[in-house]
């Protein structure tokens, strides 16, 4: 497989056509044309980074509204330069809203980033993770420059560790960023980077992705996701962690699907 290279299709400040659905502007991009967008803005002197909703972040950016003092998700997302709709329930009850979302799941859009040969030298950073993934990311592409940062526990309300991040970012100069501390830490951290102006290259908010990549956790297979039904496979995997997110606080995106609907 070649090195992956930016297509001259396609400018790097080319803004993404996008759709608006559920107070969320989603970029139209299927899962090729976001890997190339993001391979030309990891060439940038401009710091860039990548959002992938999903119905947990969606409950949580509206939960966040009815908040006098949220914790900055809203503004993360608003200032994230691409915005890609990771959910097939919020894909189909768009659909039953007229608005028309491709779903490009963040989880495969890192595998194929990853997976394919960088050129020597490619700077990637990595926020979070283990040894494991480290180790698997080194293997996967030994030309890459591979630099860690590990932020303390608590990231989401520590803004001295959130500057430290930035302050790693800034050195860093990587041409890729991988954002694995978990949602609403990496937006909010990629938030901050953006404002500060000193970074480059572009961050992805990857979640579990890597966790995927090194077999730490198992993804539903292709029939379960083409059925919708990806989140039931996780809750199965992840009972104790993950009955709450799904069973009480997920169901609580058609309430807010039918408000919006019907408003």
């Amino acid at each position: 497989m070649g090195y992956l290279v930016a297509s001259r299709a396609m400018a790097p400040d080319r803004e993404p056509a996008e759709a608006k659905f559920l107070g969320l502007n989603y970029a139209l991009f299927d899962e090729a044309t976001a890997l190339r967008w993001i391979v030309e803005r990891g060439q940038s002197e401009q710091f860039s980074y990548v959002v992938t909703p999903n119905v947990d972040h969606v409950v949580r950016l509206h939960r966040e509204l009815s908040q006098p003092n949220g914790d900055g998700l809203r503004r993360a997302y608003d200032d994230a330069d691409l915005r890609l709709c990771d959910s097939r329930i919020l894909a189909l009850l768009a659909r039953w809203s007229g608005v028309a979302l491709p779903v490009v799941a963040g989880s495969n859009l890192t595998a194929r980033l990853l997976s394919t040969p960088v050129p020597s030298g490619t700077r990637i950073a990595v926020v979070g993770g283990n040894k494991a993934q480290l180790l698997w990311l080194a293997a996967a592409q030994p030309e890459a420059v591979v630099l860690h940062h590990e932020p303390p526990m608590g990231l989401r309300s520590n803004l001295a560790a959130q500057a430290e991040v930035a302050d790693f970012l800034e050195q860093a100069k990587a041409d890729f960023i991988l954002l694995t501390v978990g949602a609403p830490q990496s937006e909010i951290v990629a938030q901050l980077v953006k404002t500060r102006g000193k970074a480059r290259g572009v961050a992805l908010c990857v979640g579990a992705s890597l966790e995927f990549l090194t077999g730490e956790k198992k993804r539903a297979p292709r029939v379960l996701q083409r059925m919708h039904l990806e989140w039931a496979f996780r809750l199965l995997s992840e009972p104790k962690r993950l009955w709450r997110r799904y069973l009480v606080e997920g169901t609580t995106i058609f309430r807010i699907w039918w408000r919006w609907r019907w408003r």
